[in-house]
């Protein structure tokens, strides 16, 4: 057999040679072990030096093993204990199983047994431990970060919003973080052992929407094999985020009005009422109240969604906060590529808070990604970042009106495409032109996607 993870075991036994033939075997497979004779000695033992695993007997004098059971996992619930008996009793191995214990051996011991289920009782430990980090990982990509006024207030109707079941609906640049805020609401919540499902809007083709969020039965239209579930059934009893809600088709958000009022939907080509819980959190770059004057967006949907509106700032109106988010930045990058943490000097530093960040905090993250990847040396330094030494066009100081505007137009595309993360046909369509055209000026202006 190959070898398990090595760890620390108590054997804790009042029968000696039980002891010795244990410690034995057990120091063969190179784990280190410890010994108790009574169910008190390892509890003394417990309280000083936590284990890995608990081999115990059931029937010892002084303290049997359920009473010891019962201490250790007032104590820890992260101990593996693997109870032993020479009764063959189902009731006690069913009691010990209820209080706590990973599993049930019988004496005489087969010592085989014995190393197998510690090897398992081994894995399921590692095994825990890795989800611990997993869920530690996952829950740092969606820290919040930064202390200034707007983001304290920020983070504090974030936490009274999330122990309602309101909707919420946040609105904010592109790369201010909305999806963030919607996560951190959900984590929050009583729903957060529940999926978080996502849908974008605007990335779905309209004629798709449907039944991407209440899915549609099989032959319901060409190509639809099979049946499938959409995000509101996944989503039941969890959060489902409609980002980018403002691209959602008139016809779309009507049957959504339906869904909201009712929390009842059928699927596309289906006949079968389907009945959800879910909690809606909406997201938008847009102002749906200029939507709403230009018949854009249902003023009814817009109410049913705002019950708990959330606005985040901009990353210009908070630029306290870029220190601590370069930091951040830093720190991440540097361990998601395996290199030593960079710093950054004062003249870089102040280059990037006087910085107008026309990409908010996506640009922000991306710019610290580029320089961790790129930069060499140890400390970042003001020469690396000459595109942030900027200030402010003078339009006045042009000799023509031609030279003003093709410098105005060329500014006016550059913080649109940022805004947009880069999206040509995204900034075409906000800025109501076709997307060859918006290619033409972009190449007459010398304006590259990165």
């Amino acid at each position: 057999m190959a070898k398990s993870t090595k760890a620390t075991i108590l054997v804790v036994d009042d029968e000696e040679n039980i002891r010795e033939t244990l410690t034995g075997i057990l120091e063969d497979e190179g784990h280190e072990v410890v010994t108790a004779s009574s169910g008190k000695k390892a509890l003394e033992y417990f309280n000083e030096s936590p284990p890995d695993i608990v081999l115990m007997d059931v029937w010892m004098p002084e303290m049997d093993g359920l009473e010891a059971l019962k201490n250790i996992r007032q104590k820890s619930m992260d101990v593996c204990v693997i109870m032993i008996s020479g009764h063959s009793a189902i009731d006690t191995a069913v009691h010990a199983i209820k209080l706590g214990a990973y599993d049930f051996l019988e004496k005489p011991l087969s010592l085989d047994k014995v190393l197998i289920l510690v090897r398992r009782a081994l894995e399921k430990r590692s095994l825990e431990k890795e989800n611990i980090e997993l869920r530690s990982s996952m829950s740092q990509q969606w820290d919040i970060i930064g202390e200034s006024a707007g983001m304290l207030d920020l983070k504090d109707r974030i936490i009274k919003a999330a122990t309602s079941q309101g909707r919420v609906i946040i609105t904010g640049e592109s790369g201010t973080g909305k999806e963030l805020i919607a996560r951190a609401l959900h984590n929050e919540s009583d729903r957060k052992n529940k999926n978080f499902i996502e849908v974008n809007c605007a990335a779905i083709p309209h004629e798709l929407i449907e039944s991407e969020l209440f899915g549609h039965e099989k032959g319901s239209f060409t190509g639809a094999f099979e049946s499938k579930k959409g995000k509101f059934e996944l989503a039941d009893e969890g959060t489902l985020f409609l980002d980018e809600i403002g691209d959602m088709s008139l016809a779309t958000q009507a049957k959504l009005l339906r869904v909201l009022e009712t929390q009842e939907f059928q699927k596309v080509g289906g006949s079968r009422n389907i009945k959800v819980d879910v909690r809606i959190i909406a997201a938008t770059n847009k102002d749906l109240e200029e939507e709403i004057r230009k018949t854009n967006f249902r003023e009814d949907l817009y109410f049913r969604l705002s019950v708990v509106p959330i606005h985040v700032p901009p990353l210009r109106e908070r630029k306290d906060d870029i220190p601590l988010l370069v930091e951040y930045f830093l720190k991440n990058f540097a361990a998601q590529y395996g290199r030593k943490t960079k710093k950054i000097s004062k003249s870089s530093l102040d280059a990037l808070i006087n910085y107008d960040w026309p990409g908010n905090v996506r640009e922000l993250k991306n710019t610290i990604e580029r320089f961790v990847i790129m930069n060499t040396s140890d400390v970042i330094d003001v020469k690396v970042v000459p595109s942030f030494r900027v200030t402010k066009t003078d339009y006045a100081g042009f000799k023509t009106l031609r030279e003003a505007r093709e410098q105005f137009e060329k500014d006016f595309i550059m913080k649109k495409l940022q805004e947009n993360n880069w999206n040509v046909s995204k900034t075409a369509e906000e800025l109501d032109i076709e997307r060859s055209n918006l290619h033409r000026k972009m190449k007459s202006l010398g304006i590259e996607t990165p």
